[in-house]
């Protein structure tokens, strides 16, 4: 198959960080670019998730509690309404 060149606008940061990290598994970045298009193609998407970031580690934090909380409905307080929970919430300020 004849390969052709391409031409795309990248940041130069983002440019270096990329090499750096693909020449870290051994690959250009052209290389890099040609398994992600090839990937694409093969699944007619982006090969990734895109959408927000991740949730930082404080909120991963509250996501696991609520996790334990499901799992053991005694672990931490249960109120009957919103309402009870905020007048406790804002006794304490």
């Amino acid at each position: 198959m004849a390969t052709v060149s391409t031409s795309i606008k990248i940041d130069s940061g983002l440019k270096q960080e990329s090499q750096k990290l693909f020449e870290s598994f051994g690959l250009s970045l052209s290389a890099a670019v040609n398994i992600f298009l090839r990937q694409a193609v093969r699944e007619q998407a982006i090969p990734f998730r895109v959408g927000a970031p991740m949730p930082n580690e404080e909120t991963l934090e509250a996501i696991n509690e609520v996790k334990r909380m499901k799992e053991n409905p005694n672990f931490g307080k249960t109120y009957s309404n919103v309402e009870q929970m905020m007048e406790e919430l804002l006794a304490d300020v």
